[in-house]
């Protein structure tokens, strides 16, 4: 595993799925780690308990990433606790899948507000915190944002935001030693899948089935690239797209 010993990370949506896990690998690689959530409370504690339990270090701050104040909140606890910042992963995302017919203007900018105003609150943000030796964004995608599944049009053009943003700012930051990636899950076993029922569901077996590895990723599948993205390992990466779908396409 790629060593993280000594620096501080923020997981934004941390509380459960794809966030949680990321938080909890980047605390086994020796990172203490800043564990954000917007609702789930309870999440975000039994995250940072698991954490601490297996003597990592990490503090649960609540922040709704659309909303400028409480993103300079998050990162003044994030200086408070732990006196520094060197990986920002922008994880916190909502979907909603529906037909054309449906789509609605305030689900259209519920959408956006957060999956696309959130990562340029939270990387602005984050200039203000990061040191001389620069740092880590990591943005957490979607193999939606080259797809053309039925129903996504709102959450493909976030997603598809997210990836524009990532190239924009690689370039944008890189005098400042800040490196922009993107990870692209495809379908992933989650807390949100299984309740939004996509698990033993028809979708779940045509994304299956779609996947040259034969299943579903599981969230630590997707927090492993993570970490080698947060590391040193990956010290010449910037503006890049990994996929971490099995081969799905």
């Amino acid at each position: 595993m790629s060593d993280l010993k000594g620096k501080v990370a923020v997981v934004t949506g941390a509380s459960k799925g794809i966030g949680a896990g990321i938080a909890k690998s980047f605390a086994a690689a020796g990172a203490s780690v800043v564990v954000n959530y917007a609702s789930s409370k309870e999440g975000a504690d039994r995250v940072v308990k698991e954490i601490t339990a297996s003597g990592g270090k990490a503090i649960a701050v609540q922040g709704d990433v659309a909303k400028a104040a409480d993103v300079k909140r998050l990162f003044a606890e994030t200086r408070k606790n732990f006196g520094k910042l060197d990986v920002l992963v922008n994880n916190a995302g909502i979907y909603n899948f529906a037909p054309l017919e449906s789509v609605s203007e305030s689900e259209f900018h519920r959408q956006f507000n957060t999956n696309v105003l959130g990562p340029i609150l939270t990387t602005q943000e984050a200039l203000n915190h990061f040191g001389n030796s620069g740092g880590s964004v990591i943005n957490i995608s979607s193999v939606a944002s080259v797809s053309s599944m039925p129903t996504t049009v709102v959450y493909s053009a976030t997603k598809s935001a997210l990836d524009s943003i990532t190239r924009v700012l690689s370039n944008e930051l890189a005098a400042k030693k800040i490196r922009v990636n993107t990870i692209a899950p495809g379908g992933v076993e989650t807390e949100g899948t299984h309740t939004a029922g996509v698990i033993g569901s028809d979708l779940e077996k045509q994304m299956i089935a779609g996947t040259p590895l034969g299943r579903l990723g599981q969230p630590n599948d997707i927090a492993q690239v993570a970490v080698f993205l947060a590391s040193e390992d990956s010290g010449w990466l910037t503006g890049e797209r990994i996929t971490a779908a099995g081969g799905y396409r």
